[in-house]
């Protein structure tokens, strides 16, 4: 039956599951977000000390289970709370079950201890606890470190990103993220290490049970139980600080810095026929680039090349090659094949990044790979085969992956990663905080670098392939899933805020070329039939998700000279600005699920305002020229309300 109207959780998330609730509890000065078995956002007289603490499954693919938690109580008093749960994570070969038990106190303790027993011989990567700490007051700060031996040590969370565990052994750490506020975690159970989170986009330190350097998957065995818990201890009392002006969110417009990036988006390899169906959608949009790629491991590479062809010949895009090298056989000989179906299709790609199929998963430091081309037999290999063309390197997975084997500084013409949101977790919350942690991703990238232009491949929502594990995770229920590459967000207002959060992030690092998503597909924002639901989409007339309009309304801005923007919560607003033809525009997106006032400044004359919001939804799924048509009016750019995960575009006009 077809879908008359979209429901306001289509509208934010394309999808009618809910995300899990969420409840504060408070003990005297600590407060704490009790959220799907897990606790986050820790704070101390209201300033973040720990970003959370969770026990966590994983299966032998690095895939989170979602525990089903029964027999829930939690119980506020008046100096503290407890909570206690039981929760069973499980799928068809296997089962564990846990007793979770939370207490906190007003002298600034916690304690979160967990017992678990499998019910089944339990194969897994990692069960047990997470702490996370947050960046603002920890990057780059001194820690004290108990290790498992008794031995203390003085450390420092590294400052940009470490592609290794910074610390081993750990049973305890001590820092203080705020002057006069010394907090102390208290790991027990067995042994704990950390690895800087930032890696995979999250907002985070972890500290984990286990370690990585033993081997993995290993097997709980059915029956055995075994218990682990966390302590955490603050003391002090944080300054006084200058209470800040209700009203919102403020964001001033400055100077000219720098230019936006080249703004394209991508065209899987298979997904040609469909974006080449597309076309007209695709060329109305304007990307800077077309990023398309030929697998050297499947069939069909002279039909994707055509395809292509014909797409950027009708788009008036370039193409931006990708290619993946089975790593059979030597670099020349597998470039070459794949070179000689781009040529006869008649692709001229404006750039060629190459790579090979090892480099798509994930390694620890360290650790022997197996054989492939290196990257300078690669870089050589490209540059005979395409004369005269830009050539690439780095990864086309993640900043992990480049971290822990960058290349050769001056090898390539341009260095590039992907990134992906949902690794470790994939609740909207969460999925937003990684916005947090690309400025380290991007300075992390420059410092290894150095001066080599700097170009992010295709990044959206969803997962474009999985460094991790075999396989990406599937979502047969339209849910959050971590890994997944098919994410609902993806068709909701909630993907277009990220979106530009995202090229907000990159344009404020300098970035000189990012790629967003796909054009169709899970990752897409053209909308196309599928084997899978899409809530109003599928039999409406709905033709493209919100997504589209940030690529349509950015992509044609690359190049363009951007105007810095502050705000003062810019994990609740992001903000972009630039000079066009008129003037400057500014784009806001509200990142959060609430309803943000916004006061402007530095923005002078009238201007034209678009709002995508859950009001305008309809009108703009159904019409992809919806930012070309007339805005409202506005005679001075004052204040303005976004709705959650809306997006704003105001033109000097």
């Amino acid at each position: 039956m077809t879908q008359k109207k979209p429901s306001r959780a289509v509208k934010l998330f394309g999808t009618e599951v809910p995300d899990g609730k969420r409840r504060e509890l408070v003990a005297g000065p600590l407060s704490a977000v009790f959220d799907s078995g897990a606790l986050r956002y820790i704070r101390y007289h209201g300033r973040e000390v720990l970003r959370g603490i969770a026990y966590l499954v994983r299966d032998r693919n690095w895939g989170t289970y979602a525990p089903a938690i029964e027999n829930l109580k939690v119980r506020q008093g008046k100096s503290g709370f407890t909570i206690g749960y039981d929760a069973t994570c499980k799928d068809k070969d296997q089962a564990i079950r846990y007793r979770a038990a939370i207490e906190a106190s007003a002298d600034g303790t916690l304690k979160f201890s967990a017992e678990a027993t499998p019910l089944s011989d339990f194969l897994t990567n990692r069960t047990g606890f997470v702490v996370l700490h947050p960046l603002d007051g920890t990057v780059g700060r001194p820690v004290e470190v108990v290790h498992t031996d008794g031995k203390r040590a003085r450390r420092k969370f590294p400052k940009f990103i470490s592609p290794g565990q910074p610390i081993f052994e750990i049973r305890s750490l001590k820092h203080e993220p705020l002057p006069g506020v010394s907090v102390t975690v208290l790991m027990e159970g067995n042994k704990f290490e950390m690895e800087d989170h930032r890696n995979w986009m999250d907002a985070s330190y972890k500290t984990y049970v286990c370690s990585l350097l033993d081997p993995w998957p290993y097997t709980l065995a059915k029956g055995t139980v075994f218990s682990q818990s966390v302590t955490l201890a603050v003391t002090g009392k944080p300054a006084k600080t200058a209470t800040k002006r209700s009203g919102g969110v403020e964001v001033t417009l400055g100077g000219v810095k720098n230019r936006v990036p080249s703004i394209g988006v991508s065209v899987p390899m298979a997904e040609a026929g469909a974006a080449l169906a597309a076309a007209d959608l695709i060329a109305a949009a304007k990307p800077a680039h077309l990023v398309c790629q030929i697998d050297g491991r499947e069939k069909g590479q002279k039909e994707a090349a055509i395809a292509f062809h014909e797409l950027s010949k009708r788009s008036g895009s370039p193409v931006k090659l990708e290619i993946v090298l089975p790593a059979r056989e030597p670099a020349t000989a597998e470039v070459e094949a794949i070179a000689r179906a781009v040529h006869e299709a008649g692709v001229k790609p404006s750039s060629v990044v190459v790579t090979q199929m090892h480099d798509l998963k994930s390694f620890q430091p360290n650790t022997p790979r197996p054989w492939g081309p290196s990257y300078e037999e690669m870089a050589a290999a490209a540059r005979a085969s395409f004369p005269g063309i830009l050539i690439g390197g780095g990864m086309l997975s993640y900043f992990t992956e480049l971290n822990r084997k960058p290349p050769p500084r001056g090898l390539f013409d341009f260095i590039t990663h992907t990134g992906c949101p949902i690794v470790h977790a994939a609740d909207d919350i969460s999925v937003m905080e990684t916005l947090e942690s690309l400025p380290w991703i991007f300075a992390s990238t420059r410092a290894m670098t150095a001066k080599s232009p700097y170009h992010i491949g295709p990044t959206g929502i969803p997962c474009r392939d999985n460094p991790y594990g075999a396989a990406v995770a599937v979502n047969p229920g339209n849910g959050r899933v971590c890994l997944s590459d098919m994410d609902p967000r993806q068709r909701g207002l909630y993907a277009a805020a990220w979106n530009v959060g995202y090229l907000a992030a990159a344009s404020a690092a300098g970035l000189d070329a990012v790629a967003l998503g796909a054009v169709t597909g899970p990752q897409g924002m053209i909308y196309r039939k599928t084997d899978y639901a899409q809530p109003w989409f599928d039999g409406g007339a709905g033709k493209v998700y919100p997504a589209y309009h940030t690529l349509a309304g950015l992509a044609p801005a690359s190049g363009a000279r951007r105007i810095d923007t502050a705000a003062t919560a810019p994990s609740k607003v992001a903000s972009l600005a630039y000079r066009g033809k008129a003037g400057a525009v500014l784009w806001l997106a509200n990142l959060t699920g609430d309803t943000q006032r916004v006061r402007v400044s530095g923005f002078d004359g009238p201007a034209q305002l678009h709002l995508l919001d859950e009001k305008s939804f309809e009108a703009a799924a159904r019409n992809p020229a919806w930012l070309a048509g007339s805005g409202n009016a506005i005679r001075k750019v004052g204040s303005l309300d976004l709705a959650p995960y809306a997006v704003a575009r105001i033109a000097a006009g």
